[in-house]
């Protein structure tokens, strides 16, 4: 097999290291999301979704986020990104506002109960990304993989178009 010449078998496809490194990827982003998930909700009662919204709004600071930018960040579409706020709102975490500078944004901040939550739910995730994610790597392919995720990231950011 050549690059051009595409795989001859299911299994020359199924075992291809690019194929393999991917599929491991994403394997142990969703059993780690799981793991880290299911801690948070069963120690702050928190899912791993608001809280990533929680996380987005608390990087925005006091002024807020526009939806928009919250479907960026998490790889939303902009009813998907209302319909998380609508949920961050009801649970009393997050609050929209119009924005001072165009009346048409609407911005969204933590309220008091979101910030304390985003806190106490952080404290847990830490220490659980040290022990399912730091701890099980070596201390210096830990520094190598956190800057190798960087880099992966901002790559696929670039790559994705403009989220409806």
């Amino acid at each position: 097999m050549d690059e051009t010449s595409g795989f001859m078998t299911a299994r020359q496809a199924a075992t291809d290291p690019r194929i393999l490194v991917f599929g491991r990827l994403l394997g142990a982003a969703n059993r780690l999301e799981y793991i880290l998930g299911r801690s948070l909700e069963e120690s702050v009662g928190l899912d791993h979704t608001l809280f990533e919204l929680l996380l987005v709004v608390g990087r925005a600071g006091g002024a807020g986020v526009p939806v928009r930018d919250i479907a960026e960040a998490r790889v939303l579409t902009s009813g998907g990104a209302t319909r998380l706020v609508q949920r961050g709102v009801a649970r009393g975490l997050v609050e929209r506002r119009v924005s001072p500078d165009d009346r048409r944004v609407q911005l969204v901040g933590l309220t008091a109960e979101g910030e304390r939550l985003l806190l106490e739910a952080s404290d847990v995730h830490a220490r659980n990304i040290e022990r399912h994610l730091v701890d099980v790597l070596p201390a210096d392919q830990a520094a190598v993989f956190a800057e190798a995720i960087k880099t992966l990231s901002k790559s696929a950011a670039a790559a994705l178009p403009t989220m409806p």
